[in-house]
């Protein structure tokens, strides 16, 4: 969800052209969702092989990741870890959602509105612990690094553009800049197609609202974020404005006669200080075609001729020989 920062963001545009030969971290956990919600046939049901498996993931990964390497773009996804205790009622929250729509997703169904049942479908996807291990499965075959975070992936995802092992993060939640990512790509899709892409600079954004990366998370507790509920009443430019006034999070707070739940070090710490891995691996590698068409096509019953296209992507980019030449 993260938070709700639009308002004081000045986004750029910028084209996927502009974004060849660069490396791009992705929330793994944000993308497998997508395809889980949208991947899905008429009634809404989830795609499967013969044998009941989940495949709504692997078809996206393997079709449009193949497709952004195709346009020199090469992407890392990065799994998320352990979740910071604070984060629990966020969790509870989602999961209460998620329990509602498949009570109107069966509601749906009898009632015959296919619409409606394919809607709240979407609403009801999981990740499975069989979902992130096939994908990552499905990674390695296609000879692209992933990164397993220590806790949350956009926190690990942001560390790595930050250190510059990566240009941007690709990501919708204003969190990546309070994690410290120096640049953050939002409305991107893994397709050629793609409009309205934004690319947001931290430093940039910094510099306009005249606030130090300690004060931008001070203003994201006054408004709310995943691990506490933020000051009733209080937006994105009231919150910029009462730090401008009285510098601190404290200091806010006892001029409004105001408390919170938690501990705001606590959340200074997850923003500022994230518990990251820092020997992760980024090389390419060149996919493993025999061991790909096994994969899906035997064991989940894609079709061979789209997958070859896809390996051919992975194997031919911009002239190269494969996805070794890039380093």
């Amino acid at each position: 969800m993260g938070v709700k920062f639009r308002d004081i963001t000045t986004p750029e545009e910028i084209t996927m052209k502009q974004l060849k030969g660069n490396i791009l971290t992705m929330d793994a956990s944000n993308v497998l969702y997508k395809f889980l919600a949208t991947m899905r046939q008429v009634d809404g049901k989830p795609l499967t092989d013969t044998h009941g498996n989940i495949t709504s993931h692997l078809n996206g990964i393997i079709f449009q990741t193949s497709t952004l390497i195709d346009l020199g773009i090469k992407p890392v996804y990065v799994f998320d870890g352990k979740s910071p205790e604070l984060k629990k009622k966020t969790q509870q929250e989602r999961i209460e959602v998620k329990r509602e729509s498949r009570e109107k997703y069966e509601q749906a169904k009898k009632a015959g509105d296919v619409e409606g049942a394919r809607k709240y479908a979407a609403r009801t996807s999981s990740i499975t612990r069989d979902i992130v291990e096939s994908t990552k499965k499905l990674l390695e075959l296609m000879g692209l690094p992933y990164v397993q975070s220590k806790t949350e992936g956009e926190a690990q995802a942001s560390y790595m553009v930050a250190q510059d092992d990566a240009y941007a993060v690709v990501s919708q939640d204003y969190d990546c800049l309070q994690f410290g990512a120096t640049r953050m790509l939002r409305n991107f899709r893994l397709s050629k197609t793609q409009k309205n892409l934004e690319i947001v600079y931290l430093d940039k954004t910094l510099s306009d609202l005249e606030l130090t990366r300690e004060q931008l998370v001070d203003v994201a507790m006054l408004v709310g974020t995943d691990f506490n509920e933020g000051v009733y009443g209080i937006g994105a430019k009231k919150g910029i404005k009462l730090i401008h006034k009285h510098g601190t999070l404290e200091n806010v707070l006892e001029s409004l006669d105001e408390t919170m739940e938690v501990d705001p070090d606590d959340i200074r710490e997850i923003f500022l200080n994230p518990d990251v891995v820092t020997d992760y691996n980024l090389k390419f590698k060149p996919p493993k075609k025999s061991k790909l068409i096994d994969y899906l096509c035997v064991e989940h019953d894609f079709d061979q001729e789209r997958v070859e296209v896809a390996i051919n992507k992975l194997k031919e980019n911009s002239g190269q020989t494969s996805l070794e030449a890039w380093f």
